[in-house]
C-alpha cells in the first residue's frame, strides 16, 4: 500500500505539483498527427498535465502547442483563425507563431513595439510514428526524443490508436502492467482463455520478477505449465514515466506481434491512453487487420464517442451481459478487452487512494514502478533529473516463450529482448 502522502505525491500532477513537475522532464505524447493533419488545419484543444492548451498545424506545417487563453484579455485562442504561419486571436486579431511569439498586433497603432513583449506560454513539439510529442519542462532540461523501435518503422509497419479514460493516468497504468489480471479478466471461464492468452489462462498465478534496468525496469511472469514441465514466460519492458511494451502471441509462435500502451494524464482525473502495434521482423501490418484488432479490443472507430470516448462505458454499465458471465463464455461478461479494463480501472473511482488495498506476489511491477516513480519525483524535487529521459532507449523491446523448467529465462530470451530494427 502508499501512504496517503505518498498516493497524492504520484496522483497530482496539475502544474507546480512534485508529480507534474516530474512528468515534465519527459517527452510526453500530446496528440495523434491525424488530429491536425495539414497546414492551416483547425486547430484542437488540448489538455495535459491539467493545463488547457490548443495545437494547431502552421502554414509551413511546423506544430505549435500554445496556452488556451489568447495572453490579451483570455479569449480562447481555439476560435482562432490559422492562417499565414500563426494562429490569430479572433477577439482583437493578436497573432502567434508556434514558439508563442505575438507577430502582429493589429489593435494597437502602427509605430507600437508592444508585439515584442508579449509571449505565450508555448511547448516545443516533435512530430514520431504517428504522435505529435511535447515537452513541457525545463528548456535547460530538455532530453533526447525517445525512440524505441517501433517508433523507427516507416509508416505502415505500425500503428497508433488513443482513447479516453475517466480516472486518474496511475491506477490506468498499473492496470495495464499488472500481468496476472489477463488470466481473469480476459478470459473464458474454466481456464479457457477467449484468444490468444490461453497460455496465460492456463496457469492463472504467475511469479513475477523485476529487473532494474536504466530506463525502468524488465518484468517476466513466470507461469509454469505443469502437464508439459516447462515454463511460459511473457517478459514486458516498462520505459518511465508510463510506457509498457508487450509481446502478443502463444510462447514460440513465429513473429508475433509487439504492442504496448502509454498513459497520459489530460488532469488528475483523466488520462488519455496511446495503442500502438508492430510486428517483430518489423514488416507491414495491413490496415484492416489493425482495424479488426482494435475492434476486437472495444475501441475500433465504429465502437468511439466524439473525444475518443468509448462507446461502452460507466454510464451504460459496459454493455455487461450477465448471460454471457454466467454461461463462462466471457468471464467478465464485458465486450471488448480493452472495455474490460476500463471497466475494472474506472470503477475504483476517479482517484484510488492505495492506502485500503493490500498488495501480493503478482503486484511486484506495481511495486516496482511505484518505487520508481516516487524516487524520481523526489529526484526533481532536489534539483536532480529523474530516473529515465536521457537513457539509451533504443534496444528495449518484449519477448514472449516457452522453456524448460530449468532454464533461466534471461539467458535463454536475451537476443529476442533485443531490438532488432
Amino acid at each position: 500500500m502508499l501512504s496517503k502522502e505518498d498516493n497524492e505525491l504520484i496522483t497530482h500532477i496539475g502544474p507546480g505539483t512534485p508529480g507534474g513537475e516530474m512528468l515534465r522532464r519527459f517527452w510526453l505524447p500530446a496528440l495523434l498527427v491525424a488530429e491536425i493533419p495539414e497546414p492551416d488545419s483547425p486547430p484542437v484543444r488540448a489538455r495535459l498535465l491539467g493545463e488547457d492548451l490548443v495545437a494547431f498545424r502552421d502554414s509551413n506545417g511546423r506544430v505549435g502547442l500554445i496556452e488556451a487563453n489568447c495572453p490579451h484579455r483570455g479569449a480562447s485562442l481555439f476560435f482562432g483563425r490559422n492562417e499565414e504561419e500563426g494562429i490569430r486571436c479572433v477577439y482583437h486579431g493578436w497573432k502567434f507563431d508556434v514558439e508563442g511569439n505575438c507577430v502582429d498586433m493589429p489593435s494597437e497603432p502602427a509605430e507600437s513595439n508592444f508585439k515584442h513583449k508579449v509571449k505565450a506560454r508555448a511547448y516545443p513539439c516533435v512530430e514520431k510514428a504517428g504522435v505529435i510529442w511535447a515537452y513541457m519542462g525545463p528548456p535547460d532540461r530538455m532530453p533526447p526524443m525517445l525512440d524505441l523501435e517501433w517508433m523507427r518503422l516507416p509508416e505502415g509497419h505500425y500503428h497508433v490508436s488513443k482513447t479516453y479514460e475517466s480516472c486518474n493516468w496511475l491506477q490506468a497504468m498499473e492496470g495495464g502492467i499488472d500481468t496476472s489480471h489477463s488470466s481473469f479478466l480476459h478470459s473464458r471461464a474454466h481456464n479457457v482463455a477467449i484468444t490468444s492468452n490461453e497460455l496465460r489462462a492456463r496457469a492463472r498465478n504467475p511469479r513475477l520478477e523485476v529487473l532494474d534496468t536504466e530506463y525502468g525496469f524488465t518484468y517476466a511472469g513466470i507461469r509454469h505449465l505443469a502437464d508439459e514441465g516447462k515454463n511460459y514466460v511473457r517478459a514486458y519492458q516498462f520505459v518511465l514515466p508510463f510506457h509498457q511494451m508487450r509481446a502478443e502471441g502463444s510462447g514460440n509462435r513465429a513473429d508475433p506481434q509487439v504492442d504496448g500502451h502509454m498513459w497520459m494524464a489530460i488532469d488528475d482525473e483523466h488520462s488519455w491512453v496511446f495503442n500502438w502495434a508492430y510486428r517483430r521482423d518489423g514488416g507491414p501490418i495491413p490496415l484492416e487487420k489493425w482495424l479488426d484488432q482494435e475492434h476486437r479490443m472495444g475501441r475500433g472507430p465504429q465502437d468511439l464517442l466524439p473525444g475518443y470516448r468509448l462507446k461502452q462505458n460507466m454510464e451504460n454499465d459496459y454493455l455487461i451481459d450477465r448471460a454471457l458471465q454466467k454461461s463462462g463464455e466471457n468471464y467478465s461478461g464485458i465486450p471488448g478487452t480493452n472495455t474490460q479494463d476500463y471497466a475494472v480501472q474506472e470503477s475504483m473511482g476517479p482517484i484510488y487512494y492505495r492506502t485500503k488495498e493490500h498488495l501480493g506476489t503478482s503486484d511486484l511491477a506495481i511495486i516496482a514502478a511505484r518505487r520508481m516513480l516516487l524516487k524520481s519525483i523526489r529526484e526533481v524535487q532536489e534539483g536532480r533529473d529523474p530516473i529515465g529521459p536521457f537513457a539509451n532507449h533504443s534496444y528495449v523491446r518484449p519477448a514472449e516463450m516457452v522453456l524448460p523448467q530449468e532454464e533461466h529465462w534471461q539467458q535463454a530470451m536475451h537476443d529476442e529482448l533485443m531490438a532488432k530494427h
